[in-house]
């Protein structure tokens, strides 16, 4: 064993100094901003084709309302460009306080827009741009929150310490069901599209004051420390990422495929399929998907454990094989419109969507040397969006519409998103925790070939 792997595993005795103070912080603050992500996730297939897009054929307002979903994702590269080239080059702190402000405050405005029937085609119009304000935060934000938990923890357990951002997901996917299942619990329909929707937009202002407080307090990252020391931050962060890691980029991009598409179909379209197919009602839709959620707080950590242990794209992409076996199995467990049996469905579906999202930031991070991480990452994780999470609900519902309320097209939608990202576990690198630890011993870390 070299003497830099032996330091690379020295440093695995304890936690390293902050490690879970920015595990903390990054969990609850990605979980505070994908609360707004989310609340707007539901919203989009259950409130705004009615109040947003009105006048229209049913089906029309739902794809006007997903269209309007996309928008977030499709502004996300412009967020991961933005905030990619000023994490590397101003550091990781101040980048993530702002994309933690402008998401909030986009959400909280989103509660008080006025609906069409109040100010016409101004609505909807205002409603797109503040969800183009959410996708560009949020384009910025998961980067600079995975390489927060993951450079202050241990390099040789990577796929632990960067879990952290991607608990929130499922935590603030957790939060924002729970708040909409008691509102539609308490609240008569009519109460609930008048104006109890907006309660769960209007609370976020608490959430992101409680999140600033926290990442206020935060240092700098020790890894941008050590490349700051260095004089090694990069005058052109985004052109060298595309000139000098092509094949790193597309690998991490191809990741997020097929977990992204999944995630879609888990906590949107079914939501729609369940109502409108099934005839079971909201409640019984959030509920699950709040069930589901609670278990990926735990799964989440463990499959990225898991993969510090054995190969990281080994298990990815047996979890990227098995979403596609199990899809039709999904589908077929629900025709008999069994509450228990949707339940059950969506928690096995949204747990191998953990077994893909808990080592995704580990494994999309790795891809890129640290003068580069924050740039790399976002762009990776921003432009696979656009072909991932971005229209999965509007091809789901082109899908079910061609399939006159079938399934099957959907099934081939996910095969070939799980192919898609078995691709990039192919083209991938494995981890090579050493190449922080040369950079904190003082030594250039080189990026693999």
């Amino acid at each position: 064993m070299t003497s830099t792997n032996k330091a690379a595993k020295a440093v695995t005795r304890k936690p390293p100094a902050g490690a879970i103070k920015a595990y903390v912080a990054s969990l609850t603050g990605t979980s505070l901003e994908y609360y707004d992500f989310a609340i707007y996730s539901v919203a989009s297939a259950l409130v705004f084709p009615k109040i947003f897009f009105p006048g229209n054929d049913e089906f029309v307002a739902l794809l006007l309302s997903f269209s309007a979903f996309a928008v977030g994702y499709l502004a996300r590269p412009i967020g991961g460009v933005i905030f990619g080239r000023l994490g590397d080059k101003i550091g990781r702190k101040y980048v993530l306080v702002f994309t933690l402000v402008l998401i909030g405050v986009a959400t909280v405005l989103i509660g008080a827009l006025p609906d069409y029937s109040v100010i016409g085609v101004a609505a909807p119009t205002i409603l797109v741009l503040l969800r183009l304000a959410q996708g560009i935060g949020v384009g910025g934000e998961w980067g600079g929150a995975v390489l927060l938990s993951s450079e202050f923890g241990d390099p040789n357990k990577r796929g632990f310490w960067s879990s952290a951002a991607q608990i929130g997901p499922p935590a603030g996917n957790l939060m924002a069901n729970g708040v909409l299942a008691i509102l539609t619990a308490s609240l008569s329909e009519e109460a609930f599209l008048s104006w109890g929707w907006r309660v769960a937009f209007l609370a976020s202002a608490l959430l992101v004051v409680f999140g600033l407080v926290i990442r206020l307090k935060l240092e700098e990252t020790p890894v941008f420390k050590a490349i700051q020391a260095h004089g090694d931050r990069p005058k052109a962060p985004i052109k060298e990422v595309f000139t000098t890691q092509p094949k790193a980029l597309v690998a991490a991009a191809l990741s997020r495929v097929c977990p992204d598409i999944l995630y879609a179909l888990f906590t949107v379209f079914v939501a729609v399929y369940a109502t409108k197919e099934l005839g079971m009602t909201t409640g019984n839709v959030l509920s699950a998907i709040l069930i589901g959620s609670a278990f990926q707080l735990f799964l989440i950590p463990l499959a990225g454990a898991l993969t510090d242990r054995f190969n990281r794209r080994w298990v990815y992409g047996i979890a990227a094989a098995a979403t596609a076996a199990y899809i039709p199995l999904f589908f077929l467990m629900i025709q008999g419109k069994s509450v228990a049996m949707l339940t059950v469905g969506t928690v096995i579906g949204l747990a191998l969507h953990a077994f893909m999202y808990g080592p995704q930031a580990a494994f999309i991070t790795e891809q890129f040397p640290a003068r580069l991480r924050y740039a790399g990452s976002s762009l990776a994780y921003t432009l696979a969006g656009v072909i991932g999470g971005a229209v999965a609900p509007i091809i789901f519902t082109a899908l079910y519409g061609a399939a006159g309320g079938g399934w099957y097209l959907i099934a081939v939608y996910i095969l070939v998103a799980s192919v898609v990202t078995i691709v990039g576990m192919l083209l991938g690198r494995d981890p090579k925790p050493e190449e922080d630890v040369r950079l904190m011993q003082g030594t250039h870390a080189q990026p693999a070939a």
